[in-house]
């Protein structure tokens, strides 16, 4: 697929998404949702990938859904007729979420995901992020789930990640005031892990990534990605002792833990075998593609 509104590129083990729409702020699309499919798809597939960065064009994350349509731009009718044939439903029939596909894409991505908000995120452009490992911002940024301003529902289920990440308590104040706030405010309410100067913003991002590419097991940073967020549903603390004692027994005696021990007695720098592509254990938890 060539793409029109982002821009992907991978360089030294790190891949960087950068939603690429400026005169619009970088405003959502079923185009742009359509190519941020594939590039994690793209992302998955390549074990040269070690990390993502996603970012913005211009001075913008993404201000949410284009709204060019007018009135009608989140009405399901009119959008089950534009894109008749081509839009995913669910059983019943009804439009998925298009923001919600692209969350739980980047939820089941074997890479750590960084987001480097550079500007606005609003609505789908923060709910989206949701899943990402790691949210840093400028200091410039500014979020909203401005949702019920808008008529309509926390969507790319947010109501299951907002709540986890920031506590009920933060995320119905957000969501039910709908009100724009600042990076001060997202990183008190724990949205985001750190603000920077908006010429820091990048190189911090990009340094983390570094740190991840350049220390870890591909394979290892996979299992513990998909133990740590299918651990926010376990129904106890057993039920994740049981997935992590599956993945000790299959990864202890795997070439990494033998190559990440050697290593470190010999006191130099680690040099992991394993491929995401041919050494995932099937113990690995996983869901639904999208």
């Amino acid at each position: 697929m060539s793409y029109t509104e982002i821009e992907y590129s991978v360089a030294d083990g790190i891949a960087t998404i950068t939603l690429n729409r400026p005169h619009r702020m970088n405003a959502y699309t079923y185009t742009m949702r359509n190519e941020m499919l594939d590039a994690f798809d793209r992302i998955d597939a390549d074990d040269a990938v070690r990390a993502v960065v996603v970012t913005g064009a211009g001075r913008a994350f993404c201000a949410g859904a284009d709204l060019g349509g007018g009135g009608a731009t989140f009405d399901q009718e009119k959008s089950k007729e534009m894109f008749a044939g081509e839009q995913d439903v669910l059983e019943d029939g009804t439009p998925r979420d298009g923001g919600g596909t692209v969350a739980l894409r980047i939820a089941r991505c074997l890479k750590p995901v960084i987001g480097a908000f550079n500007g606005a995120a609003v609505g789908v452009g923060v709910t989206m992020t949701l899943p990402m490992d790691v949210r840093l911002a400028s200091e410039k940024a500014k979020f909203g789930f401005v949702f019920a301003r808008r008529g309509i529902v926390t969507e790319a289920a947010s109501s299951w990640f907002l709540p986890r990440l920031v506590g009920i308590a933060q995320a119905m104040e957000w969501a039910a005031t709908g009100r724009v706030f600042d990076a001060r405010e997202a990183l008190d309410g724990r949205l985001v892990s750190r603000v920077y100067a908006p010429d820091e913003l990048l190189p911090a991002a990009y340094a983390l990534a570094r740190e991840i590419a350049d220390n870890t097991s591909a394979v290892s940073v996979a299992a513990i990605r998909r133990l740590m967020w299918s651990g926010l549903s376990a129904p106890s603390p057993w039920d994740a002792h049981v997935a992590d004692s599956r993945l000790m027994a299959a990864l202890g005696g795997a070439p990494d833990a033998n190559e990440g021990v050697t290593s470190f007695l010999e006191k130099r720098p680690a040099e992991f075998p394993m491929r995401i592509s041919t050494d995932l254990p099937p113990q690995v938890p996983d869901w639904p593609l999208r």
